[in-house]
């Protein structure tokens, strides 16, 4: 897997056409940021924009790339309403047994 592709994509729905666009890497996050319009560049643009750029120079994952635009896209509106979270790692899984 390319160390840029999301682990699952993001559903975003842009408008009541429910047209389902669907970015699968930070290539494709940062394509849509770029197209996003200037007078609507806010601090949680800016925030997403640099967590992409540092992902693609490794100072960041793309999974923590991926986070920042799901963010972006759940206070934008556009993230689909069927868009899928993974669960989030368990802290405490280290503490308990293995099952057998």
């Amino acid at each position: 897997m390319d160390r840029l592709q999301f682990f699952m994509p993001v559903r975003l729905v842009a408008g009541s056409d429910e047209i389902v666009t669907e970015i699968y890497s930070v290539d494709q996050a940062l394509d849509f940021l770029q197209a996003w319009p200037v007078g609507r560049q806010g601090p949680v643009y800016r925030t997403t924009l640099k967590a992409c750029t540092a992902a693609m120079i490794d100072q960041v994952t793309a999974e923590d790339a991926r986070r920042s635009f799901m963010a972006f896209s759940r206070m934008t509106g556009l993230l689909s309403r069927d868009a899928t979270i993974p669960p989030a790692p368990d802290p405490d899984a280290w503490m308990r047994p293995a099952a057998k």
